[in-house]
């Protein structure tokens, strides 16, 4: 967990540097996805054609063991495919990515994932956005793997 927090905490730096800052909007979105970790909110840096970001949301609700929430990181990029649109992304997360039941309790997962994002009005402009990732996460009994789909509106 110690490994995890410091990753989101050095991420988060880079993100927010001075230099990244210069030529880029705030961004501001909430949905359900990878984008929000899980059914949540990110922020972010955003430009022409890529989007960096921290999110948080929750996984899982159970009206016995309550939320299973958590944080994450992510980068999408537009302009890696051929493409002159930049409408299509393809994007870094790391951070929640499922819950695990234990005897009493219920835990977040976190792990990675690689994902294609799909921007309505292309990824520098206010829209709907979709979008699949796959992710493998670090359980109990060993690495899960599994897909996210998402589903948001970026402002």
């Amino acid at each position: 967990m110690k490994t995890i927090t410091k990753s989101l905490l050095v991420s988060f730096a880079l993100v927010l540097s001075p230099q990244t800052l210069a030529n880029d909007n705030f961004t501001f979105g909430m949905g359900a996805g990878t984008f929000y970790s899980g059914i949540g909110v990110n922020a972010g840096i955003q430009s022409k054609n890529d989007l960096k970001y921290i999110s948080a949301g929750c996984v899982s609700y159970s009206s016995i063991y309550g939320g299973t929430c958590g944080v994450g990181i992510g980068w999408v990029k537009t302009d890696i495919f051929d493409f002159q649109t930049p409408k299509h992304g393809a994007s870094l997360y790391i951070g929640v990515v499922g819950s695990e039941y234990d005897n009493l309790d219920h835990e977040a997962v976190y792990g990675a994932g690689l994902g294609y994002h799909y921007f309505h009005r292309g990824i520098g402009n206010p829209g709907f956005n979709f979008g699949f990732t796959l992710v493998a996460g670090n359980e109990k009994d060993g690495i899960g793997v599994g897909g996210i789909f998402q589903a948001g509106y970026q402002f």
